[in-house]
């Protein structure tokens, strides 16, 4: 079987989720930043509110009394007989990231499209290798680049701090 490396994809991990605005600038944006295992390269992925709740959460070490959308997705995947092997940010269509994660299980290996943010949730709380495809890195860094609202946003992302999300004492 043909690894994601040896096809030239390169290891990527969560390095963290952030949220940003501008002054006066609705609603705040979140992205999950993602960043070369054996490298300097990063991808910054626009994703919604309730999947980057769910990220950064997990990445903070907070669990849930019962589970959530995606510990229930891994736990469905398991029951089948599954496991996720990896998630691969493989491509671009009309300027949206998209995702592939494969499932090896009782029929086999399956590859099931997914949007990224739904991808890393789940390669998270499993630890499953993330890897990105050349072409996605090298669309990140063309979009980082000049002097749009798009591209200086981006570049916010990568060096915003991390978002938080804690328990409080009552």
């Amino acid at each position: 079987m043909t690894t994601a490396t040896e096809v030239g994809y390169v290891e990527m991990r969560i390095a963290k989720v952030v949220g940003l605005s501008a002054a006066g600038e609705e609603p705040v944006r979140q992205y999950v930043v993602l960043e070369e295992e054996a490298g300097d390269r990063h991808l910054a992925i626009a994703i919604g509110q309730p999947e980057a709740f769910s990220l950064a959460t997990h990445l903070g070490g907070i669990t849930w009394r019962r589970p959530m959308t995606y510990q229930f997705v891994a736990a469905l995947v398991q029951a089948l007989g599954g496991r996720v092997r990896q998630v691969r940010i493989d491509r671009v269509v009309e300027e949206t990231y998209l995702a592939t994660v494969e499932v090896e299980g009782p029929p086999g290996m399956q590859s099931v499209h997914a949007r990224p943010s739904d991808a890393l949730n789940l390669a998270a709380l499993v630890q499953a290798p993330i890897f990105a495809a050349p072409a996605v890195l090298q669309e990140a860094e063309a979009r980082r680049a000049g002097d749009s609202p798009t591209a200086a946003r981006l570049r916010r992302a990568l060096a915003a701090c991390p978002m938080t999300v804690g328990t409080v004492e009552l």
